[in-house]
């Protein structure tokens, strides 16, 4: 364990260096790094449990992702996100299974379908992360994410029922009656674990507290859920999600700056962690495979990775546009342009929840002989490893060959907000003072702390404003430098204790235009 530790560590740290110096998505040099480690002189085979990420990484992930979702925007395209996340993920599991029939004929339909539910989901963490860093349309990245955060639960619940296929007669009204089960089940339980999350936290004043309670959520949503025998991807879905819209609520000032950073730095290290992890894996898969075995398992690979590509790209190009057909008002997906849908459709990169499904497929079953496991480990990693590295590489100049890169919105609207917000709060000083509520000498403090605000804001965004200041974050950086300089004269000349130059510290970090942007 150690070991492991030690090589996610240092795969981690070697990998930001080179992502900032190259221009490539951390989470492929992850894959390699992870792989390049596996392989190295006296390094122990690593296998994941399958529950060390299914119990251990999944429910902070997908916990993390609902909360911070956009439900307005994903309000506003819930027929796309929907036609992804259930249409796509069921479509492309029958798909799969059918092509793994061909190639794998020892395969039963149950195993099949398994498997193909394994492969069915997408992972969306480099894809994200690199449009967010090209600043594409937020309209995209909100339906990747409003993807993500259903798919997983699609998937996850086709694979429990094939799983049980295997060993029990099914017919197709249980598998209804257990699809509804699973699915009501777990949306009730989610609900009610962020129902009792909400009251809990809003009696609950220190952040410490309030960051355990937190972490302790997705777990009491999932954990139970699952032992339930309903979704428990769902269920945390559900309990994010309702947190989530009513944060405001729920959380005070204080507790949400260490909250967030809290949870900033623990999805940084899952990420990283299970994409290391990823790559250490492929020693294991390796060894799983017989020499008669590699025709077949390549052959494989290639026809699934092929089909998943092609049909998303279909899926998003042709079956989307009909969605102005169906009844009610929605948007309809075939407003956003033909280079939007692509993108999107370019988007579906698998990860290292795929491999942690098909690992927790028993040995042996009917229609699952175990001489053929390497067979289905190599076919599902090669799918992930693939569909990461191809699809990755090529997104950024995907991207900026399409006109979908580079796009300031985000950045203005942010400077727009805060602005209007300022103004606002100038109005309503302006409205007290006018009532004779406020006194002369306190107006004048607030009115200058808001003006001096507004300043701010304008030569913040100098480059989108008339009043441009020339190098205007270089001179705050130069003098926050000069205060934090003057900060350490007065600690190391005993005129602050350690306490004053921590506090004012952290007054200083905010403060800070390198702090700000990273925000």
């Amino acid at each position: 364990m150690f070991i492991v530790v030690l090589a996610t560590a240092a795969a981690v740290l070697l990998s930001r260096a080179l992502s900032a110096r190259i221009g490539m998505p951390e989470a492929i040099l992850l894959v390699v790094l992870g792989a390049a480690i596996a392989f190295l002189p006296g390094m122990p085979e690593i296998e994941l449990p399958p529950e060390l990420v299914l119990l251990g990484f999944l429910p902070p992930l997908v916990y993390y992702a609902a909360f911070f979702s956009a439900p307005r925007e994903a309000k506003a395209d819930a027929v796309p996100i929907t036609a992804l996340a259930i249409g796509l993920t069921a479509v492309t599991t029958f798909a799969v299974a059918a092509v793994l029939r061909w190639v794998l004929p020892d395969l039963g339909w149950a195993a099949a379908t398994a498997l193909g539910a394994a492969v069915a989901p997408t992972d969306p963490v480099a894809a994200i992360s690199i449009m967010k860093r090209l600043n594409a349309p937020v309209r995209i990245v909100t339906i990747i994410e409003g993807e993500n955060l259903i798919n997983d639960a699609v998937a996850l619940t086709a694979f429990v029922l094939a799983v049980e296929a295997l060993t029990t007669p099914f017919s197709v009204g249980h598998a209804l009656a257990r699809l509804a089960g699973v699915v009501a089940g777990g949306a009730a339980y989610g609900l009610a674990v962020g129902f009792i999350a909400s009251r809990l936290r809003r009696r609950i004043r220190d952040p410490g507290s309030q960051v355990v309670v937190s972490l302790l959520t997705p777990y009491l949503a999932f954990v139970p859920a699952d032992e339930l025998g309903f979704s428990g991807v769902l269920a945390t879905v559900c309990a994010g999600f309702y947190l989530g819209t009513r944060g405001e609520g729920v959380l005070q000032p204080a507790s949400r700056l260490p909250g967030h950073l809290f949870w900033q730095v623990l999805i940084f290290i899952l990420e990283s962690a299970l994409f290391v992890l990823l790559g250490l894996e492929i020693r294991v898969i390796v060894r799983e495979l017989t020499g008669a075995a590699w025709p077949s398992a390549v052959l494989g690979a290639a026809a699934v990775t092929a089909v998943i590509v092609a049909l998303r790209l279909a899926w998003t190009q042709f079956v989307f546009p009909l969605s102005r057909y169906l009844p009610g008002r929605h948007i309809a997906f075939d407003h956003l342009p033909w280079r939007g849908r692509l993108a999107i459709g370019w988007s579906g990169m698998r990860g290292a929840i795929s491999l942690a499904i098909v690992l927790s497929l028993p040995v042996s079953a009917p229609g699952l002989p175990p001489e053929r496991r390497g067979e289905r480990l190599f076919v599902t990693g090669a799918v992930v490893f693939i569909t990461l590295i191809g699809c990755a590489t090529t997104m950024p100049g995907l991207l900026r060959r399409l006109g979908l890169a580079e796009s300031d919105r985000v950045r203005i609207e942010y400077r727009e907000a805060k602005k209007a917000v300022v103004e606002a709060a100038l109005a309503r000083l302006d409205e007290l003072i006018e009532n004779g509520e406020v006194d002369d000498r306190t107006s004048r403090t607030f009115r200058q702390l808001y003006e001096d605000l507004l300043d701010q804001i304008r030569t913040e965004f100098g480059g989108h404003l008339d009043e441009e200041v020339t190098d205007s974050l270089g001179l705050r950086r130069d003098l926050v430098r000069t205060q934090r300089e003057k900060l350490r004269w007065l600690y190391s000349t005993g005129k602050i204790s350690a306490e004053g130059l921590r506090a004012v510290d952290r007054w200083l970090d905010l403060e800070d235009p390198d702090i700000r942007e990273v925000g």
